[in-house]
């Protein structure tokens, strides 16, 4: 019954740019911080970004000045606009949900991901 599901990932130049979606369902997204995770080949999952119900945001380092995430609780959608992407950002894209907060054990609901390929 709860599902996350991720669209908007893809091939993409170094520099451009690419917007992520998540669709919710089944919860009520106003009573959750929502979050972005990846994970490169070979490598660990590691956070992107967070937002909680109130619209506080959190970056991680290597993402900040480029990456904005926003949510639309009406609509139980969770955006995340990247900009000026670089190789590094390839990876598989996750979408999540937390109840308590931005730690990666707290999450309750996770996505299927969305592959973002960084490529010339």
């Amino acid at each position: 019954q709860v599902q996350l599901v991720e669209t908007g990932g893809g091939l993409v130049q170094p520099g451009g740019s690419l917007r992520l979606s998540c669709a919710a369902s089944g919860f009520s997204l106003d009573f959750y911080i929502m979050g972005w995770f990846r994970q490169a080949p070979g490598k660990e999952r590691e956070g992107v970004s967070c937002i909680g119900a109130n619209g506080t945001t959190y970056y991680g380092d290597s993402v900040k000045g480029r990456f904005t995430i926003s949510r639309d609780n009406a609509k139980k959608l969770v955006y995340l606009q990247m900009n000026n992407l670089k190789p590094e950002d390839t990876a598989v894209y996750y979408c999540a949900a937390s109840f308590e907060t931005c730690v990666v054990t707290d999450y309750d609901y996770w996505g299927p991901g969305t592959q973002v390929t960084v490529s010339s």
